[in-house]
């Protein structure tokens, strides 16, 4: 069996990506897809010199003095006129500033006197936001391949994008094996488990973009796996278990017969050693994680979070950050090991983070408490509590 390095197993599984097709998607069905156009802007924001509060519109050159009130400029209903000597307008927030006006006193520094007001002498700031301050036509606010978050989602709506392009999502289809797990909910035997893995991968699937079903679980049986997969559909089909070498193992040998070719045979991971990653002859992608459960979700955010960002035309990186290591790790062994840690805010503003004490791969409860990965690298030297570690933040609600 080849191991690979971690960096080496992602690189192999991101060169077989084939970018998913592009669709049209309203801004409320948008969320958390990827940008597959740019977004330009049509016009400016604002489109006009606009009023930054409650007042009146002036000429700088007529202040102080008792000016004649000849309109009002409301948002959505502006003045027609232009503002001509010794005239006021009276201007609410947003509403366009009338041509001719350079000021705006607000309300509280001016006194009405019936069709006149009394205006102070202007003074900084001028409380007008300019024509273009935000963007300008033609401007491209968001580059392709970007996630839409609610404030971009903001953004192309100010620009007047109803619409937008998106990358389709991934289809992905997740099954299950191994006679010992059932699904949530069902009745276990006296040596069977639930199967918390499937749940997991297909929450984090779709929080990283993808459309994901559940295959029923086929045991240990390699006919069933492969007639699974073979209906399955999908571009990406995710295993869960089967993996290693084992008696039990069937998954790839299954797969075999659908001209399973496999990139990456395993990883030099801790925990996820069994991963593999290989490509079918109908040319779907396969990625195998093994089926203890923290060993197949630290290897989901290590290549199937990157594979399906990819596929998306979004940045597969993973967005490392440097922490402060809250407690004594001995020296690493020969395969680079992924902790699950808690992150904190230190006294000084810097990132701390603390490895749980207990790293076993069969431990779902100590993920539910996670929500960082500290990376050591392989051989890497024992450290004392106080040095940098990198860390990989886990997404939590």
């Amino acid at each position: 069996m080849k191991l690979l390095e971690v960096s080496d197993a992602r690189a192999r599984i991101l060169a077989t990506v084939s970018q998913v097709p592009a669709e049209e998607a309203p801004l409320c069905a948008a969320l958390g897809r990827v940008l597959a156009a740019d977004i330009r802007a049509g016009r400016a924001q604002p489109p006009f010199d606009a009023s930054a509060m409650d007042g009146w519109a002036v000429r700088a050159a007529d202040t102080p003095g008792r000016l004649k009130i000849v309109g009002e400029s409301a948002a959505g209903h502006g003045y027609a006129g232009a503002l001509a000597a010794g005239e006021a307008v009276r201007i609410f927030t947003g509403a366009a500033v009338p041509w001719g006006a350079d000021w705006i006193v607000i309300q509280e520094d001016a006194q009405r006197d019936g069709d006149h007001v009394i205006a102070p002498a202007a003074a900084l700031p001028n409380h007008i936001r300019a024509a273009g301050m935000d963007f300008s036509a033609g401007e491209r606010l968001l580059e392709r391949g970007v996630r839409l978050d609610p404030w971009r989602l903001a953004l192309a709506a100010a620009a007047g994008h109803g619409i937008v392009s998106v990358s389709r999502r991934p289809q992905v289809v997740i099954l299950s094996t191994g006679e010992e797990v059932v699904p949530p909910g069902a009745s276990p035997g006296p040596f069977q488990i639930f199967d918390s893995g499937s749940t997991a991968l297909q929450a984090l699937a779709t929080t990283w973009g993808a459309e994901v079903s559940l295959l029923a679980g086929v045991g240990d049986d390699a006919e069933a796996t492969a007639n699974a997969v073979a209906r399955g559909g999908g571009d990406l089909v995710v295993t869960l278990g089967g993996a290693s070498v084992g008696d039990h193992d069937i998954v790839k040998p299954a797969l075999g017969r659908l001209g399973l070719e496999l990139r990456v045979e395993s990883v030099a991971v801790r925990p996820g050693k069994p991963t593999w990653f290989g490509v079918l002859g109908d040319g779907r992608k396969v990625l195998g994680l093994p089926g203890n459960p923290a060993s197949a979700l630290v290897c989901a955010e290590l290549f199937l979070k990157p594979l399906l960002l990819a596929m998306q035309g979004a940045d597969p990186a993973l967005p490392m950050e440097a922490a402060v290591l809250d407690a004594a790790l001995r020296a690493n062994g020969a395969r680079e090991h992924w902790m699950r840690a808690r992150l904190s805010r230190r006294a000084d503003g810097r990132l701390s983070a603390a490895p749980f004490p207990d790293q076993d791969s069969s431990l779902v409860s100590v993920f539910a408490e996670a929500d960082a990965l500290i990376r050591r690298a392989a051989g890497a030297p024992a450290l004392g509590r106080g040095e940098i570690v990198e860390t990989l933040r886990l997404a939590r609600l």
